[in-house]
């Protein structure tokens, strides 16, 4: 087998990791590809006849890559509060069947990275989300994150530990009984699809948060309260001829159609039976490119 076939067989085991890696520090699956494509690029063009662990050696790679993509990004603002600034910005789902989830899929969402955590890692600096993400989800040491950063090793390790704080402080409670999680989106979606408001009422948290990111040709809407919610879902119910259970960053989640045309991906936070976030994606643009068919 030539060099070239080695280090491409080499490649291609390491993708999924590298995928979990990108689509952790950017919350985009295409960047995530983009980022991962350009890691081949560089392996093809780099001498890495010395390097010891060809994996390590990617995940630091896919990290500064990852690093320049954010740091490039200037057309908008991406944060755990995004009606600050009037506008909604959700990271991608992984949406996948409920009963099936495929390995590089299982690869993507381990370690419970659901939207709400994600949306939590947004509001990180890129240094920090590099950080937290190399070291306190792939266990990259910190002797190798920190000439990424161009930092010292102790200014790394600092930087992590801030960026674990916020991220502890931010990310919300959740129920990890998938079973239970499942029985109270069924309820939801029984309820909204009755249009009975008071069994709404008895699944929402009462200070429940919806935020749906309708892109760039449908309004943002941000909702507060459960009163506020479930109404909304009731209304939302009567446009989705046809809505389905699924899993979205491996929890129990909702993907409705309309003429067999995604309309939404909702993602629920669930904590002690009761919802207490909905983030609802309906950019059409963006759900297209998520390959869901009824």
């Amino acid at each position: 087998m030539s060099e070239d076939f080695f280090l491409a067989d080499r490649f291609e085991a390491e993708r999924p990791g590298l995928r979990a890696v990108a689509y952790r520090m950017l919350g985009s699956l295409a960047e995530a590809e983009d980022a991962v494509q350009e890691a081949w690029f560089k392996l093809s063009r780099a001498d890495v006849s010395d390097v010891k662990n060809l994996g390590a050696w990617l995940t630091t790679v896919v990290g500064r890559i990852c690093l320049d993509m954010l740091r490039s990004r200037t057309s908008r603002r991406e944060g755990p509060l995004p009606e600050q600034d009037g506008s909604i910005r959700l990271p991608d789902p992984v949406v996948t069947a409920l009963t099936r989830v495929g390995p590089e899929q299982e690869i993507l969402i381990a370690d419970s990275v659901g939207i709400a955590l994600m949306i939590v890692l947004e509001a990180l600096s890129p240094a920090e989300r590099l950080a937290f993400v190399l070291h306190d989800m792939f266990d990259v040491p910190f002797d190798d994150i920190a000439p990424i950063l161009g930092r010292t090793t102790v200014s790394t390790r600092q930087l992590a530990s801030r960026a674990r704080r916020r991220v502890q402080g931010a990310a919300p409670a959740a129920d990890t009984d998938v079973a239970r999680k499942r029985g109270v989106v069924d309820a939801f979606l029984a309820a909204s699809r009755g249009g009975n408001f008071e069994a709404l009422l008895g699944i929402l948290d009462p200070d429940v948060v919806a935020r749906s990111d309708g892109g760039t040709l449908v309004p943002s809407i941000l909702r507060r309260g459960a009163a506020d919610v479930a109404s909304q879902a009731i209304t939302f119910a009567r446009f989705a001829a046809d809505a389905r259970l699924v899993l979205v960053n491996g929890t129990p989640g909702v993907v409705s159609f309309v003429e067999g045309r995604p309309l939404s991906v909702m993602s629920f936070t669930i904590w002690d039976g009761r919802i207490t976030g909905l983030d609802i994606l309906t950019d059409p643009d963006r759900l297209t490119t998520l390959g869901l068919t009824a």
